[in-house]
């Protein structure tokens, strides 16, 4: 996800400053190159050895006759983003009133003025973060096209947001923004159906692929909501459903104002009635299954134009087979493509997909995040064809 990306990390004084290691080893692990400025308040927190060891370069704790702000965030500068993470209330308003009295103020100054895009994650007291100085402060740094990734209110304070949200944040900052200015809607992961209050139908299906799918797309630029049995995630406005039925009633509603659809949910093909109590074990039993309705045919015939894209797992193993079904769902549904894939990478790390388009098949391999990220990109480059051929 950050693959190749310089990321100037300054640290200021607060105490959410003990969780930068992890956070550097995490922007590290994402392929980026990492090299931090400490204000002094910082390094009576953490010792800049340890930020040191985390991301494999010196650190500046000072500025010196190198002039080392501008070394790293000057108009030719080694840095292709400055994340401040964490962001004291202090060094919040000092950068909105452009007071240079730190190396990571000064360090945000410089960016800001070279135009290197600055992304800050706030760590405070909550009372702090609710001050109206503070607040008009964040306000007037985002007017500038800072962008802030908000905190975990929690226990009386703002701490600072997750490595997933800060990680995610400093991709958007730095990757192409394709999609701004689109709404797309992903469904993942599996439904269930009830059969009793207790047991549930459902299948294999993890979600990492559809929420991978939706982070690259937020971080392409695009406004996110994603349809699923899971947990929020800072990158996308998330809505909670359980069965086949409650998915396709919040897709509908998520789609009437959706630029795109990405359907990569598992859905259940099939539900029951649901027992008032729980069913007695022990003796046989038969149960009824009934055939769910097809979400895209459904979406399709409610949004003739909408452009979808849709996922289509086999178990045979066999690319043509893969390949034949992926295209009559293309065809029977008219989609943007299909993400085709062997029913056999559920719940794995790894994954290979074909994408297959009226015209083109393209075998993409690798792990399922850096394969959404493909599939995000494809979108973009489709939905630009499609725009330019309506022109």
């Amino acid at each position: 996800m950050l693959s190749g990306v310089n990321v100037a990390l300054g640290v200021t004084g607060s105490i959410a400053a003990v969780k930068v290691v992890e956070l550097a080893h995490e922007l590290r692990r994402q392929g980026a190159n990492v090299r931090a400025v400490m204000s002094h308040s910082a390094t009576s927190i953490i010792h800049p050895w340890a930020v040191e060891f985390a991301t494999e370069h010196d650190v500046v704790t000072e500025i010196t006759g190198r002039v080392e702000h501008v070394e790293l965030c000057g108009r030719d500068g080694w840095a292709d983003v400055f994340l401040i993470a964490p962001a004291t209330a202090n060094s919040v308003g000092k950068i909105a009133a452009a007071i240079d009295d730190t190396p990571v103020t000064t360090t945000a100054t410089t960016a800001l003025g070279a135009d290197i895009p600055v992304v800050i994650a706030p760590a405070m007291h909550e009372p702090m973060y609710d001050h109206p100085g503070v607040l008009d402060a964040i306000d007037r740094v985002e007017s500038w096209g800072v962008s802030f990734v908000d905190p975990r209110i929690e226990e009386g304070k703002a701490k600072i947001a997750t490595e997933e949200a800060i990680v995610t944040d400093v991709a958007r900052a730095t990757t192409p923004q394709t999609l701004s200015d689109t709404h797309v809607v992903v469904t993942s992961g599996a439904t269930s159906e009830s059969i009793d209050p207790i047991r549930l139908l459902t299948n294999r299906a993890s979600g990492t692929t559809g929420r991978e799918v939706a982070r690259a797309c937020y971080c392409r630029g695009a406004d996110v909501t994603l349809v699923h049995d899971g947990p929020d995630v800072p990158y996308a406005t998330v809505k909670q459903v359980e069965s086949g039925q409650e998915m396709l009633i919040a897709t509908q509603t998520a789609s009437t104002d959706a630029d795109v659809l990405i359907s990569a949910a598992a859905i259940s093909d099939f539900t029951v009635e649901t027992a008032r109590s729980k069913i007695r074990s022990g003796e046989p039993m038969t149960l009824k299954l009934t055939p769910t309705p097809k979400l895209i045919d459904t979406i399709r015939e409610q949004q003739p134009t909408l452009p979808i894209v849709g996922f289509k797992a086999e178990t045979t193993g066999d690319d043509d087979a893969m390949i034949e079904q992926a295209r009559s769902l293309l065809d029977r549904v008219s989609l943007q493509f299909v993400v085709a894939n062997d029913a056999s990478v559920m719940g794995e790390h790894e994954t290979r997909v074909l994408l297959v388009s009226s015209d083109d098949i393209v075998e993409q391999t690798g792990s399922k995040q850096t394969v959404a990220g493909q599939i995000a990109s494809t979108l973009a480059i489709n939905l630009s064809d499609s725009d330019t051929a309506s022109k």
